[in-house]
């Protein structure tokens, strides 16, 4: 069952989200745009609307600030920065995966095409580095570089999801290696960011980076989840799309190296199985009855309690720790 949203969230977007529009409104009119919409700040013909994600990455580079004694506020451009390099990913992502949908709205390339995804993707990036190095402060560098070594591996995650398509023998092993690129680096160093703006001790700042990085896998293991057995009319995402790409997400692995003979007849259907609903709700059968299912979920808690320990051990300032913790717990249990 889902817990409530945490009141952490809420109190991110009144703090963050002005910034991030003053930030977006410096780009060109066509990127300004397409990320409005992406944003969910505009509709289809550009009247405001409500919809939008739910800002975990700025919420944790605001909390990782106040853990080592410092205002929110000083982590904001952190906050901003990691949630335009979160958003260019998407946009880059819904295209390689052929995702027409996103939260229960055309996605960009399917209503503008390929080049104006990655042009507005690129866009976002770029501002990223800005927003950082607009702080003027040595602080400001040093995020900035955390930055560029986590969308580095980000990269590298996402080459390896797209590599593992191709192939028949993808392990456990190399499955988590990958995640830990495509979702546990941003959120490592959404984590620390906002510590290391504030000028936090390094100790703390290692803490923050693993708490980040087990939850990031756990983040993971959770969306790989809903990538087969959750509800659309919640994910807001098609049914099945991860399998009907052939992607091998962590409990597709597990069950292909753990599920003996049922892994086989896995291994057989991603090879050469069909592509219609029964087809592949035959296929989430198969991962469910290979064991990938209940590991999934008994490792995304496992990750969340490895995370939690980090923080045990850092000797954080305040209620900073039970914020952070309670929203890693609310993304190990959310539905969508």
């Amino acid at each position: 069952m889902t817990l409530a949203l945490p009141p952490t969230l809420a109190r991110t977007r009144e703090l963050v989200e002005p910034a991030l529009r003053t930030a977006i409104d410096q780009l060109d009119p066509t990127s300004r745009r397409l990320a409005a919409y992406h944003f969910g700040w505009v509709d289809a013909d550009g009247a405001p609307s409500e919809a939008g994600g739910k800002a975990v990455r700025p919420a944790l580079a605001l909390l990782s600030a106040r853990a080592v004694g410092s205002s929110e506020c000083v982590a904001v451009p952190g906050a901003v920065a990691v949630e335009l390099v979160h958003n260019f990913s998407l946009l880059h992502d819904d295209l390689m995966d052929g995702d027409t949908s996103r939260r229960h709205r055309p996605t960009v390339w399917a209503m503008h095409g390929a080049a104006a995804a990655i042009l507005a993707g690129d866009a976002l990036l770029t501002l990223a580095s800005e927003v950082l190095l607009d702080t003027r402060t040595l602080e400001g560098v040093r995020a900035a570089r955390l930055l560029a070594a986590a969308t580095r591996e980000l990269i590298r995650g996402q080459f390896d999801d797209v590599t593992f398509e191709r192939r028949d023998d993808v392990s456990v092993e190399e499955s988590l290696s990958m995640a830990a690129g495509k979702t546990g680096a941003l959120l490592a160093c959404s984590a620390t960011i906002g510590a290391v703006l504030a000028g936090g001790h390094p100790t703390a700042l290692v803490a923050l980076s693993e708490y980040g990085a087990e939850l990031g896998l756990a983040f993971q293991l959770v969306d790989d989840l809903l990538g087969i057995w959750g509800d659309s009319d919640r994910t807001g995402k098609p049914v099945g799309s991860d399998l009907r790409a052939r992607k091998k997400t962590l409990p597709v692995a597990y069950a292909l190296s753990n599920g003996g003979d049922v892994g086989r007849q896995l291994a057989e259907w991603l090879a050469h199985g069909g592509d219609s609903d029964a087809d592949v709700a035959h296929a989430a059968h198969l991962v469910e009855a290979g064991g990938g299912r209940a590991w999934a979920e008994q490792e995304a808690q496992r990750r969340m309690t490895a995370g939690e320990d980090a923080l045990d051990a850092a000797g954080l300032v305040g209620d900073a720790r039970d914020d952070l913790v309670a929203l890693g717990r609310f993304i190990v249990s959310r539905e969508a």
